[in-house]
């Protein structure tokens, strides 16, 4: 996953929160726009429109942007350090066996998920070939007693990170699987009925996850603050095969009259709900 971009009303207090609460580097500011991310790699863009207001209740977009860390001391760093200087920020956590994870409010109420991953071989195939998947409790205090360093308690480092995957609000389980694996091409890793899917490639447990938790019903977005844009970076060594995948993404969209702009290196095109995704090459 590449870097989300998010439509902000006050670029200042957004751009604070990303780059001291969760220690993401400010790599660059202009026109409205701050670009943040980790070790020279953008992660989050935030684009300033005072045009924009906040989305009705129950309208689709972002449920939260997820902030995969490497380690488990690095985790413990970035969340007490959002503790400390966002305390009313923080929503709750929880282990989901394949990670364990804390959530946090943006200051415009962007859902914000900062995890790390348990090895792989830890995780659990269940009968039906998904990855099993839970929402169990985690003790916060425990979890920073265990792996907070005294160094991570003074400062956040510029270690690596990443957007490890999004959660998207849909109006309908069945029409995000029609397009999220029928058409776009992701594999389906767990399916919690009507409510919720998560799909990903390459066998991990969910590049993006979908819910209608909140948003069940829903139809296509209207300009709002929020999401503005997801990034999906294809990985690997050849561009042929890089290119190759893009074209045929590109002719599965057109194939089922869905928009799209295409021109060899890049592909933008909207979800039934008008979630902008932008698939590229790493």
């Amino acid at each position: 996953m590449g870097p989300v971009t998010l439509a902000v009303r006050d670029l200042d207090a957004m751009t604070r929160f990303y780059q001291r609460g969760l220690g993401l580097q400010l790599m660059g500011e202009e026109k409205g726009t701050a670009t943040l991310g980790r070790q020279g790699t953008p992660v989050m863009i935030l684009d300033q429109d005072g045009t924009l207001a906040h989305a009705p209740a129950g309208a689709a977009g972002l449920y939260h942007t997820a902030f995969l860390f490497p380690e488990a001391s690095e985790l413990a760093s970035v969340v007490a350090s959002v503790a400390r200087q966002y305390p009313t920020q923080f929503q709750g956590s929880s282990d989901h066996l394949v990670s364990e994870a804390f959530y946090f409010g943006d200051p415009e109420g962007n859902g914000v998920e900062l995890y790390i991953d348990r090895p792989r071989d830890a995780w659990r195939i269940g009968p039906n070939g998904e990855i099993e998947m839970a929402s169990l409790a985690l003790d916060p205090n425990l979890f920073l007693r265990t792996h907070l360093t005294e160094a991570g308690a003074e400062q956040v480092a510029d270690t690596p990170a990443k957007v490890g995957h999004v959660h998207l609000k849909v109006g309908s389980i069945a029409a995000a699987r029609e397009f999220y694996v029928d058409a776009v091409g992701f594999a389906v890793t767990f399916e919690f009925g009507p409510q919720a899917l998560f799909v990903s490639a390459g066998g991990y447990h969910h590049h993006i996850g979908m819910n209608t938790w909140e948003s069940r019903g829903a139809g296509e977005r209207s300009p709002a603050l929020g999401l503005c844009e997801v990034t999906i970076s294809l990985p690997g060594d050849d561009s042929h095969t890089r290119d190759d995948a893009l074209g045929a993404l590109s002719e599965r969209l057109a194939a089922r009259g869905i928009a799209r702009e295409f021109d060899g290196r890049e592909l933008t095109f909207f979800d039934p709900w008008r979630n902008r995704i932008r698939v590229q090459a790493a």
